[in-house]
């Protein structure tokens, strides 16, 4: 089992990430500011303008501990991965799968079914906790009941593209009652649809930002069980895409990020002040927010719960590698089909 292992965000501009002995030093105007050591990493994430010595990436390579760039956004820029030991049997085999509609349809309908059966239990949840509002109720309801019957669509498609559909348009009637859920009446965090590249309102900036943060552990988790991250089932290949890990972070958008932005801006963690938005109309944080927001992604991953599957407790941070290595048990022939992360 892979140990729980934390990821270090750089987010100061400017900073310099040097190496000193076996921990990363971070320089700001020429002086150290901080030192971690690299046995507690499991990634680095640099934001905006951060550059990083040679050494250093050469030895966050040999550790394992994958060193990102991203964008202020949280948009994926390059990433320094060492050697992946990794059985080349087995990708081999996610390589002929990936070449092969029916197999590769077996494993994305599960990651579909899991990921409108996950949105369902975010309105579901949304029905418990606003029982005083008979108008946010009943739309939540109609929402899920809907989803209900994509759920079954999806589980019975007959090749991928329909299945994109399926997905699609589960994700556009999820995304328009999205605003039911947030109940804090500020236009500032109005939502009416879902903006990816640039994210337009606060809520798209929150989204897109922690989906980033997402696809980076779900990256390295299938780097960690051998997998190639680039080959993925549901999305296909695209150069710089990691589409394997976006298959795999379909499971855990519900539960996870949209659980956690609907948190960040209820509980008033977030507030209007804490975003800007530049001359091209783009939405983004201001380095306060990016840190809170960065923090409460933390220690939501190291929550613990029961894994559905493996009926083990261990944090949801962990959940990343599990699922990518039953994934991998599946290509393997040790399991019938891949089990994929349910929310109960």
């Amino acid at each position: 089992m892979k140990q729980h292992l934390n990821t270090l965000f750089v987010t100061t501009e400017g900073s310099y990430l040097g190496k000193d002995g076996q921990a990363i030093a971070i320089r700001q105007e020429q002086k150290i500011v901080h030192r971690v050591p690299l046995h507690n990493l499991g990634g680095v994430v640099c934001f905006g303008r951060i550059s990083a010595s040679p050494q250093l990436m050469a030895a966050c390579a040999e550790s394992g501990v994958t060193l990102s760039f991203v964008d202020d956004h949280g948009r994926f820029r390059a990433a320094v991965v060492g050697y992946t030991p990794g059985n080349v049997l087995l990708r081999r085999t996610q390589y002929r799968w990936a070449d092969d509609e029916t197999k590769s349809l077996s494993v994305a309908q599960q990651i579909v079914a899991a990921k409108i059966a996950n949105s369902r239990s975010v309105l579901q949840l949304g029905i418990r906790d606003f029982t005083s509002s008979p108008s946010k109720t009943t739309s939540l309801q109609r929402a899920s009941d809907l989803l209900a019957v994509h759920l079954q669509d999806a589980r019975r498609a007959n090749n991928l593209d329909q299945l994109r559909g399926i997905e699609g348009q589960a994700a556009h009637l999820y995304f328009d009652t999205f605003p039911e859920l947030i109940t804090l009446s500020d236009p500032a965090f109005s939502f009416e649809k879902r903006s990816r590249r640039p994210p337009l309102d606060p809520v798209n900036c929150l989204l897109s930002f922690l989906y980033a943060m997402l696809a980076h552990d779900l990256r390295s988790a299938c780097e960690c069980a051998g997998l190639d991250a680039a080959v993925g089932f549901l999305h296909r290949d695209r150069p710089g895409r990691p589409g394997l890990a976006l298959d795999l972070m379909e499971e855990f958008r519900p539960f996870l990020v949209d659980r956690l932005v609907l948190s960040l801006i209820n509980r008033r963690q977030v507030n209007p002040d804490g975003f800007e938005t530049t001359a091209s109309g783009a939405v983004r944080m201001t380095d306060n927010t990016r840190k809170t927001v960065l923090v409460a992604y933390q220690k939501r991953k190291q929550q613990e719960l029961i894994h559905p599957f493996l009926h083990e407790k261990t944090s949801i941070g962990l959940f990343f590698h599990l699922q990518a290595r039953l994934l991998a048990r599946h290509l393997r022939g040790d399991l019938d089909a891949y089990p994929p992360f349910l929310w109960r």
